[in-house]
């Protein structure tokens, strides 16, 4: 591509990118209390949302679909030419349908909002024109409307394509603010994901417990606690008092600098080469905490409490467990 070719290229994409930005702009300055009464018909919604449009409209339906589904707002898309051959039979009582159409002509969504009304269901209307079929026929109705399509033959849906889509992310974003739907309500729904692992598995999910948690006494010498190490495989052991509360922790990076200059090292109290300040996280914490404090501290290991003014552990989480459950 020459030189002159890549910048007209460079040029219609900017072009592109201005006229759907100011499509969005002004759709933001239109903005009125539809908007809030849309809201609230959907978030008194007992049944499903159901989104309907067709061709590119359709798809993008599908689009704002899933990213309600996803958000705490049940809902799916309706094809309208295949609803018209049977599937309005999927509408129940207490459904709020969202119809989109651009110029509110669509013949197959015209021909279901008859049944919709029949069904006694409440009808959002997302279109490009106010005095559309479409839009007068809903209780609610939302302005989609732009100045002009970015193709430049003003044919392929593009600008308008993009409000649509930003309507749709604005009724979902508002619905989950009014919903208080949380970061653990999402991962509900990806559960498979690296997202949902962040944030649904805990600590406790993870974490070595009872025979498994490398502990020693204060008593114990530098040569004892290395077979604690070496026998629980985690590269650390805790040091506890008598009541069982954790004092301190000696690792083999610990060991190491101990025999840096002599074996003799092997035979000092445990108590005189531990460190004294062993960093800890909490049973109920988000295994995606427990690495944020790993991260921290450059530690591979942390100590399990049961709560915040605990001092006995109840287990013992490594980096390694975080790995093998995919959270890091």
């Amino acid at each position: 591509m020459t030189d002159r070719h890549a910048q007209a290229c460079l040029e219609v994409a900017r072009e592109t990118f201005s006229i759907e930005a100011a499509a969005i702009s002004a759709m933001r300055a239109r903005l009125d209390d539809s908007f809030v009464r849309a809201v609230e018909l959907i978030a008194a919604c007992s049944g499903r949302v159901v989104i309907t449009g067709m061709g590119k409209s359709g798809l993008i339906c599908q689009k704002i679909a899933a990213t309600m589904a996803s958000t705490g707002t049940p809902a799916f898309f309706l094809h309208p030419a295949e609803g018209i051959h049977g599937d309005l039979g999927m509408l129940m009582k207490g459904d709020v349908v969202i119809a989109v159409s651009n110029s509110g002509e669509t013949e197959e969504l015209v021909r279901i909002l008859p049944v919709i009304k029949r069904m006694g269901l409440s009808l959002l209307s997302m279109s490009g024109n106010p005095a559309s079929t479409l839009a007068l026929a809903g209780d609610v109705f939302l302005d989609i409307s732009v100045e002009k399509e970015a193709c430049p033959l003003g044919l392929a849906p593009t600008a308008s394509t993009t409000a649509t889509l930003a309507m749709g992310d604005a009724l979902a974003v508002a619905l989950l603010r009014r919903k208080n739907f949380s970061a653990e309500d999402f991962a509900l729904f990806h559960p498979g994901g690296a997202l949902g692992k962040r944030l649904l598995l805990r600590v406790e999910d993870l974490m070595h417990c009872d025979g498994e948690i490398p502990l020693v006494g204060e008593d114990t010498s530098v040569k004892e606690a290395l077979f604690e190490i070496t026998d629980k495989k985690l590269g650390i052991t805790g040091v506890i008092d008598d009541g069982g509360a954790l004092v301190g922790v000696f690792t083999d990076g610990d060991l190491r600098r101990c025999l840096e200059h002599s074996a003799a090292g092997l035979d000092k109290p445990i108590t005189a080469v531990m460190s004294r300040s062993p960093k800890r996280v909490l049973r109920h914490n988000l295994a995606a905490k427990a690495v944020q404090l790993m991260e921290r501290y450059s530690v591979t290991s942390l100590f399990v409490f049961a709560a915040e003014d605990e001092r006995v552990p109840v287990g013992i989480v490594h980096l390694h467990d975080l790995l093998r459950a995919g959270v890091v």
